[in-house]
């Protein structure tokens, strides 16, 4: 952003090339999954993700231009959205006993596929924090969130008769 020129190892274009594979992976999850709440969550995901993937990309000492540019930065409505799914998901009496096995469904080993991206986003950006690259400790509990809200709902889209 704004023309910084870094390295392609540089942990923050590890971080935000990890959350942009994690962006395609919900739009595969997406695309599989004919539950209409699962695809409307998604977006809303995927829509927050362009948010943190703009942050991380932004230099610590750009932010400040980032704002007042008019771009967004990741603020706790995002993360209390998720907890409010993860409630919605474990109010249906979702089962969840045992280890998971991925690939009960097309669909929900999807989600799966996308949960695991998104746990090696949490690590890169965990990184990218502890190099002293970002401040937004929002950012990776967003990520730890999701993957749960992830699992979750491939274990939803599991207990649904097809």
């Amino acid at each position: 952003m704004y023309n910084r020129r870094v390295p392609k190892s540089h942990p923050r274009v590890e971080a935000y090339g990890c959350v942009d594979e994690l962006n395609a992976a919900l739009g595969m999850a997406r695309a599989q999954n004919a539950a209409r709440s699962i695809a409307e969550n998604l977006i809303r995901v995927q829509q927050d993700l362009v948010v943190l993937m703009g942050e991380l990309a932004t230099p610590l000492e750009e932010l400040e231009r980032y704002e007042r540019d008019g771009y967004p930065l990741a603020e706790a409505g995002v993360v209390d959205k998720l907890d409010q799914w993860v409630k919605e998901i474990e109010d249906q009496k979702v089962s969840l006993q045992g280890w998971a096995t991925p690939g009960a469904s097309v669909a929900s080993a999807s989600l799966d596929m996308a949960r695991t991206v998104c746990r090696r986003a949490e690590r890169r950006v965990c990184g990218l924090m502890e190099a002293g690259e970002l401040r937004n400790g929002l950012i990776p509990t967003y990520l730890n969130r999701l993957s749960d809200v992830l699992w979750l709902m491939a274990r939803w889209v599991e207990g649904v008769p097809s």
